[in-house]
C-alpha cells in the first residue's frame, strides 16, 4: 500500500503558515499528524481540546528531581504547530509530538541550569531573503508567505525545495539527532497502515523528513543510540506575547507577536482598519490626540505606501510609517507605547484547572482566586492595607513566595506615609515563574508549608547571625510561626557560642523590628524578645574591645553595625535593653584611642540621647580636632559627629566656632587632604541647611552673630497661637 507522506515546513510562529497550514491539512485531509516536538507534550494533547486552555502557552518539561532543568515549547494561536494541533482535535485524527525527547535534551551534562526555549542559533531565512534581495528577513516572509492568503501542499513543496538549496551551508546545534528521532515516529507510522500522514515542522527540517530522502534506518539508530536519560514530567504553562518575540531572547520568536495575531484574528478586508482603531484608542488612553478622521486618513496613507512599495498588501512598516506620519505628528515617542502594547502586544495565556501541576502550584492559583490577585504579563502595582484582613492575606502571600525565590512580586515605596500599615508590590507574572513554583514545591505540598521547610533549612545552614535576623524578618512579614520557632532556636544556639560583635550588633536591628511589629501580624514574639535581650547585652559587653585597632574599612562596617544596633535598642525602648547598651557607648565614647569614624558617631548618639551634655560634646571636637591629630583621624571623627541633623551646627555657635578654627589653622598640605572629606560631611546636608551654616559662619566672622542668653527677648504673647495648636495636637490641655 502506497503511504503519503506531506511535510508542511512552516515558519514558526508565523501567521501565514499557519493559515496555509489550516488549507493543506483541510486538502490533505490525514489520518494522522506528526508535529515537531518532543514526546512529552503527547500527554498533554487531550487538554488542547479544553476552551479554558488560551494561547500563548508552552509545553513545560522538567526534571522531576530538578525541575530547574526545563524546557518550554511555546504556541501562540496563531502557530502553524497550535493549528495542526486543534485541527487534529477537531476532526478526530490521531496526532503526536516527534523531536529529540526531553529526557534525553534535560539529560545533558553541559545543560543550563536556566529554563530554555528552543531555538536555532542561525536562521535559514536569512538565507532566502538575502537570495531574494531583501536585507531584513521578516520583510521577505511576509511578502513571499504571510500576506500569501492562497496556498496548498503544492506551497509547501515548493518551499522545501528552496529550503533544500540553502540548507547544506547551514549547521543548527543536535540537528542531525533531532531529524533521526523525527524520521523514528514517521517509519512507525508508516509501518502502522497510515494513508496520509502530514508532518508539521519548521522549514529548515522539510527536506530531511521526506521519505524519498530517508537514509537508512541503522544510520539513525546509530545517533539514538547511548544518549543519557533523566526522568520528567510535563505540564501546560501561561505563556506571555511578550516572550514570544525576539527581545525576551527565545530563539524562534517573532518581531511582532502582537501584530501577528492580529493579523491571523481579524478578516482580511479589516486588518488595517481595525489596527488603525487599535492604535487610536492606545493613544487616547494616554490622554494623546487621535480623531476618528485621523484614523480613516492613516488607513488610506498605508494603502497607498504599500502600492507604491510594491507589497502584495499592508504591512506592519506600512502601518507604523502611516501612524508616524498621521496619528503622531511624526513623533516616535508615542509609537513606543504601541510598540509594546500592540505589535508585541501584553496577552497572557491561561491553563484549565484539570491541568497536571504539582501540588504546589495548584495551592497557590487557589489562593490567586481567593484573594483575586490575578497574574498578568504586564506590570502592575497593588497598594495594600494591613489593616484589613483580606489585604494583609495578600501581603502575607506575597512575601511567603519570595521566601521560596518566587518573584511574582517586588516591593516599591508605598508612598508618602510614615505608618508601618501601607505596602506596595509591583507585579508581573513570567512564565519562568511556573518553573520556579515546580522548584519550589521540592520543599512541600502549600505555599505556607515550603516556605516553613524552605526557613528551617536555610537556618540549620546559615553562616552567621546575620542570615539568622534576616529570615526572623521574613518569618514576621510571611506568618510563618513554625518557621520562627526554628530561626529563633537556631539563633539562641548561635548566640550562645557567637564571640563576634559585629555579627551580633549587626542582628539587633531585625530582632527588635520583629519585636516591634509583631503585634500588627498577630504574631508571638516572645521568644524573640528573650533572644534580643541576650544579644544587646553580649554586644554591650563585647563593644569596647570589638572597636579597638580598626583600619578604616573596619571602622566603617563597625560604625554602620553600631548605628543598626542603636536604631534597633530605640525601636524596642526597654529599660533592660537601653541600659547596658547606653553604658556601652558611654564607654566607647570617652576612649580617645578608637578610631574617629566609630568615636565621633557614638559621641553624637550620646548627645542626641541627652547621655553627653554639649559642653562636654565641644570639648571632646575640641580635642579630637586639635594639632596634635592626624588629619585624616580628625576629619573622620567629624564626620562621624556630624552624621544626622544639620540643627547641632545652626544652632550650636561653639561647636561651628571650633570647626572653623580648625579647618583655617590648618596647613596647606593637610588642607588639601582634609577638604574632599570635609567636603562629603558637608555635602550630605540639604542646601538650606549649608547656606543657614554658611550665613552663620560670616556673622561669626565679622562678629555680628548674637546669641539670646535668655528667654527674655522671646515674644511669647505673639508665640501664644502656635503654642496652643501644639498643645492641642499632642492631645495637651492648654491653660487659659
Amino acid at each position: 500500500m502506497d503511504v503519503r507522506v506531506e511535510v508542511l515546513g512552516v515558519r514558526h510562529h508565523g501567521p501565514g503558515s499557519a493559515r496555509s497550514v489550516g488549507r493543506a491539512l483541510d486538502e490533505l485531509l490525514p489520518d494522522v499528524i506528526v508535529i515537531e516536538g518532543p514526546p512529552e507534550l503527547d500527554a498533554l494533547i487531550p487538554l488542547a481540546a479544553d476552551p479554558d486552555l488560551v494561547p500563548p502557552v508552552a509545553g513545560l518539561v522538567y526534571a522531576v528531581d530538578e525541575p530547574r532543568r526545563a524546557a518550554f515549547y511555546p504556541f501562540a494561536v496563531f502557530s502553524p504547530e497550535w493549528v495542526a494541533l486543534r485541527w487534529a482535535l477537531e476532526h478526530g485524527v490521531d496526532v503526536r509530538f516527534a523531536d529529540l525527547p526531553a529526557t534525553h535534551h534535560l539529560a545533558d551534562s553541559d545543560a543550563e541550569d536556566a529554563p530554555r526555549r528552543p531555538g536555532r542559533r542561525l536562521d535559514p531565512i536569512s538565507a532566502l531573503a538575502s537570495a531574494a534581495g531583501y536585507d531584513d528577513p521578516e520583510r521577505w516572509w511576509e511578502d513571499a508567505v504571510e500576506h500569501r492568503r492562497t496556498s496548498s501542499l503544492a506551497h509547501f513543496a515548493h518551499l522545501r525545495g528552496a529550503m533544500e538549496g540553502v540548507r547544506g551551508d547551514l549547521e543548527v546545534d543536535d540537528d542531525a539527532r533531532r531529524e533521526a528521532f523525527m524520521r523514528k515516529v514517521i517509519r512507525a507510522e508508516m509501518r502502522g497502515g497510515r494513508e496520509r500522514i502530514a508532518v508539521v515542522c519548521g522549514a529548515y527540517h522539510a527536506p530531511a523528513l521526506d521519505p524519498a530522502s530517508f537514509p537508512p534506518a541503522s544510520r539513525d539508530n546509530a545517533l539514538m543510540s547511548k544518549l543519557p536519560k533523566i526522568k520528567v514530567a510535563a505540564t501546560w504553562a501561561p505563556w506571555s506575547s511578550e516572550r514570544l518575540s525576539y527581545a525576551s531572547g527565545y530563539g524562534a520568536g517573532v518581531r511582532s507577536p502582537g501584530w501577528y495575531h492580529h493579523l491571523f484574528v481579524t478578516p482580511d478586508d479589516e486588518v488595517v482598519p481595525s489596527w488603525f482603531v487599535r492604535v487610536a484608542r492606545a493613544l487616547r488612553g494616554q490622554d494623546l490626540d487621535a480623531s476618528t478622521a485621523s484614523v480613516v486618513e492613516a488607513t488610506r496613507l498605508a494603502g497607498a505606501l504599500a502600492a507604491v512599495r510594491g507589497r502584495p498588501s499592508v504591512g506592519l512598516a506600512e502601518l507604523t510609517d502611516a501612524a508616524r506620519a498621521v496619528l503622531t505628528e511624526g513623533s516616535d515617542l508615542p509609537l513606543r507605547l504601541v510598540d509594546r502594547t500592540l505589535v508585541i502586544g501584553e496577552l497572557l495565556g491561561r491553563v484549565p484547572e484539570s491541568t497536571p501541576m504539582v501540588p504546589l502550584a495548584g495551592d497557590l492559583a487557589k489562593q490567586q482566586k481567593t484573594l483575586r490577585l490575578k497574574a498578568s504579563a504586564t506590570s502592575t502595582v497593588v497598594q495594600l492595607d494591613l489593616r484589613r484582613e483580606s489585604q494583609l492575606a495578600r501581603s502575607v502571600l506575597l512575601h511567603r513566595l519570595a521566601v521560596l525565590d518566587v518573584p511574582w512580586g517586588t516591593q516599591v515605596d508605598a508612598g508618602r506615609t510614615t505608618g508601618t500599615f501601607k505596602e506596595a508590590w509591583e507585579l508581573e507574572w513570567t512564565p519562568e515563574l511556573a518553573v520556579a513554583v515546580i522548584e519550589a514545591s521540592l520543599h512541600g505540598t502549600t505555599v505556607r508549608s515550603a516556605a516553613e521547610s524552605r526557613i528551617a533549612e536555610e537556618a540549620g545552614e546559615a553562616a552567621d547571625l546575620r542570615v539568622l535576623g534576616r529570615l526572623i524578618e521574613e518569618c514576621l512579614l510571611a506568618d510563618l510561626p513554625e518557621g520562627l520557632r526554628a530561626v529563633v532556636a537556631a539563633l539562641a544556639e548561635r548566640t550562645a557560642r557567637q564571640h563576634d560583635t559585629q555579627a551580633l550588633l549587626e542582628t539587633v536591628e531585625p530582632l527588635a523590628r520583629t519585636c516591634r511589629y509583631g503585634d500588627v501580624r498577630g504574631v508571638d514574639v516572645a521568644d524573640v524578645a528573650h533572644v534580643l535581650q541576650t544579644v544587646v547585652v553580649r554586644a554591650s559587653v563585647g563593644l569596647r574591645a570589638a572597636c579597638s585597632s580598626l583600619d578604616d574599612d573596619s571602622a566603617a562596617a563597625m560604625r554602620t553595625a553600631v548605628e543598626a544596633a542603636h536604631r534597633g535598642v530605640a525601636l524596642v525602648d526597654r529599660d533592660d535593653l537601653r541600659d547596658p547598651w547606653t553604658e556601652a557607648l558611654v564607654t566607647v565614647g570617652r576612649d580617645e584611642v578608637i578610631h574617629g569614624a566609630v568615636a565621633g558617631r557614638v559621641n553624637r548618639l550620646l548627645l542626641d540621647g541627652s547621655h553627653l551634655t554639649h559642653d562636654d560634646a565641644a570639648a571632646r571636637l575640641s580635642r579630637r580636632l586639635s594639632p596634635g591629630t592626624p588629619a585624616p583621624a580628625a576629619a573622620a571623627w567629624l564626620d562621624g559627629f556630624l552624621t544626622g541633623e544639620a540643627l547641632l551646627l545652626i544652632h550650636g555657635d561653639d561647636l561651628l566656632s571650633i570647626i572653623d578654627e580648625w579647618l583655617v589653622g590648618a596647613s596647606e598640605e593637610a588642607f588639601e587632604d582634609l577638604l574632599p572629606l570635609v567636603r562629603r560631611t558637608f555635602s550630605r546636608y540639604q542646601p538650606a541647611e549649608r547656606r543657614l551654616i554658611g550665613t552663620h559662619l560670616r556673622d561669626l566672622a565679622s562678629g555680628t552673630r548674637t546669641t539670646p542668653s535668655s528667654t527674655d527677648s522671646l515674644d511669647l504673647d505673639r508665640a501664644a497661637p502656635a503654642i496652643a495648636a501644639v498643645a492641642r495636637l499632642l492631645g495637651m490641655e492648654v491653660a487659659s
